[in-house]
């Protein structure tokens, strides 16, 4: 293997490399997944879930174009959500509860079936560059081995330094030795570094806990999954996690121990997620708040082991122990492990393309947290697109890249080389303009297509979506052609304390009133003979329902949509001098100059970036 040269190296195998790896191998390129330890490819290092609020329908969109993440969750659940369900559909996200051990097991034996996917475990210490081309990578071990193109994901292990308290070692988890030597390289090169930071919480013994003084939280009666293809079914039995809370005396007693906190003496320098702030971090800020939600979760099926969500922390071991033991349900608490804070180099995503591959070395893609980003959802997604592009590139088919009214996947991409990010980078449903378009339950109607030209979705995938988009589509002009009489409606109206109709109306009316559901509508005998007929699905039956009632909000959100393309539609020249654009302000010049959009929406995106300045450069570019 040493003697062939790749299409594609991907370095790590965490979520994002994972992805990317079998994604450019199931393109057809010669792949090879380098990691440092085989035994732990796809490992879920912080909480073991999948999903949630916007990260629902990232996964959704990972598995319309053909990745893995998806059928992997949907066979390791031991629990399904549907977050948001008292929301509008654009709100509405999946989360599953996953069998660590089990989703990363499956992830290696998924990628383990993937033809032209070859593996190594060994530290990569560098890259092989000539002529501001990348041409491989080089091991600890100094082995040397070539490619077209490398796509790093390498997570928090680039130069990773551990906090648990005032102790620190080096790791890229715990556990696990930190990476040395790109980052080095890199900045060598030219590239921009910077440190941030994440932390986790400890690790418990659930023999140890009292369940009966904590509230339990199951999963959905009716649960659905993830992957939109049959290879698994929904889940049968679940698993259910618990709540508990914290208190003033565990705040006074975490409190005691902040003088010996790296967060607050200064050892820790870097910007942790701002959404996931660590338990310290929540009761220095939110001071007026006398408890805060710990969310106890099961590691799987069997084990005993739970993971405390809502409790990171990088506090001395004795204070997260006797601060946590004072935590209802907590009181004979056993810790499996600490929690602990993690530093590590990330590059300001602002020097990649949209393709993720850098600006300034040809052929090398960056995904996952080496970006900036926080989440398994979002580091799969950028490794997916990082696999695609790289292997298109060694094609020579061209770029795949996704638009902000496309995918939350481009939403994600576009903030992260648009706008760059100075602390973790978390995707949220505010984020996307278009989120009424970029619904979970439609995400295989938006992107199977693209999978399929791509060649990572299957003749059976896109048959399938085709026929329960037209099934959808079919029984929406149902409702649009079919009438119903005052006698039929009526008492279902007058049920919901909706006003009742005087004579004959076609049931698409009817139906798009808020409070009028499909049960309601099914007690029309010729709607229930509709369904049964034609043998429709949940899936259908979901997909008319939410056409029909937000109609308008999609038809409206689609015009706007389409008004925002015509900019996307106006290329602005490669690396376009704006210096010599004296009437645009000098922050913009700046900024363009740095980014250099590839479009007029992106470079009006752009923090910093005035309308006026858009005025400028269309009139220098003659329109």
């Amino acid at each position: 293997m040493f003697n062939e040269v790749y299409d594609v190296i991907v370095v790590g195998a965490g979520h994002a490399g994972s992805e990317a790896a079998a994604s450019a191998a199931n393109m057809g390129s010669k792949t090879l997944l380098i990691t440092m330890n085989l035994q732990n490819i796809a490992q879920m290092s912080c909480n073991p879930a999948m999903g949630g609020i916007a990260k629902g329908q990232i996964v959704r969109e990972i598995d319309a174009l053909g990745g893995y993440s998806g059928i992997v969750s949907d066979t390791s659940a031991i629990q399904f959500k549907m977050l948001n369900k008292s929301k509008g559909p654009a709100m509405w996200s999946p989360r599953v509860q996953s069998d660590r051990m089990r989703f990363a097991e499956d992830w290696r034996l998924l990628l383990e079936q993937t033809k032209n996917l070859d593996f190594y475990q060994e530290m990569v210490s560098g890259l092989i560059v000539e002529n501001g081309k990348v041409c491989g990578v080089t091991t600890s071990l100094g082995v040397k081995i070539k490619s077209k193109t490398v796509v790093l994901t390498n997570g928090t292990f680039l130069n990773g330094l551990i906090h648990i308290g005032d102790k620190n070692f080096g790791g890229g988890r715990a556990g696990e030795r930190a990476a040395t030597g790109i980052t080095e390289q890199l900045v060598n090169l030219g590239f921009e570094s910077g440190r941030m930071k994440t932390g986790t919480p400890p690790r418990v013994d659930g023999r140890s806990l009292d369940f009966s003084k904590m509230v339990e939280q199951p999963g959905d009666v009716n649960p659905e999954k993830f992957s939109y293809l049959d290879t698994t079914k929904p889940l049968t039995q679940q698993r259910s996690c618990h709540m508990s809370y914290t208190s003033n005396k565990v705040h006074d007693l975490l409190r005691e121990g902040f003088d010996r906190s790296p967060m607050f003496n200064g050892r820790i320098k870097s910007l942790g997620p701002r959404y996931c702030p660590s338990i310290e971090d929540k009761i220095n800020r939110f001071a007026d708040k006398d408890r805060h939600q710990l969310f106890v979760e099961p590691e799987g099926w069997n084990t005993v082991e739970y993971y405390i969500n809502g409790f990171s922390t990088s506090l001395p071991e004795d204070v997260q122990f006797k601060a946590l033991s004072s935590v209802a349900g907590f009181e004979n608490v056993k810790f499996f492990r600490p929690g602990y804070a993690i530093e590590y180099d990330y590059f300001p995503p602002t020097q990649l393309k949209h393709t993720l591959e850098t600006k300034l070395v040809d052929g090398l893609y960056f995904a996952g947290q080496i970006n900036g980003t926080t989440g398994y959802e979002e580091a799969a997604s950028q490794g997916l697109m990082a696999g695609i592009n790289a292997a298109l590139k060694v094609q020579e088919r061209d770029p795949f890249i996704l638009k902000r009214d496309e995918a939350y996947i481009g939403v994600l991409v576009d903030d992260l080389i648009t706008k760059g990010t100075e602390e973790p980078y978390r995707m949220f449903t505010s984020r996307a303009e278009y989120r009424t378009l970029l619904r979970q339950d439609n995400a295989d109607i938006r992107l199977t297509p693209k999978g399929y030209d791509l060649g990572l979705a299957s003749d059976k995938r896109l048959k399938r979506m085709e026929e329960k988009h037209q099934s959808a589509e079919q029984f929406v002009q149902f409702f649009r052609d079919t009438s119903v009489t005052p006698k039929e409606i009526n008492p279902v109206l007058e049920a919901k304390n909706s006003a009742a109709i005087r004579q004959q109306d076609k049931m698409f009316k009817m139906f798009a009133r808020p409070n009028i559901g499909i049960e309601d509508m099914k007690k029309i005998a010729s709607v229930s003979e509709y369904i049964n007929g034609n043998n429709l699905d949940r899936e259908v039956i979901e997909q008319t329902e939410i056409q029909v009632k937000y109609s308008g909000y999609i038809a409206k959100e689609k015009s706007n949509a389409d008004k925002l393309s015509r900019l996307e539609n106006i290329k602005i020249p490669a690396n376009f001098d704006y210096s010599k654009l004296q009437s645009m302000s000098l922050e913009a010049r700046e900024k363009l100059n740095k980014i250099q959009p590839v479009t007029i929406s992106q470079a009006s995106r752009i923090s910093g970036v005035s309308p006026s300045d858009i005025s400028v450069l269309l009139v220098y570019m003659g329109r």
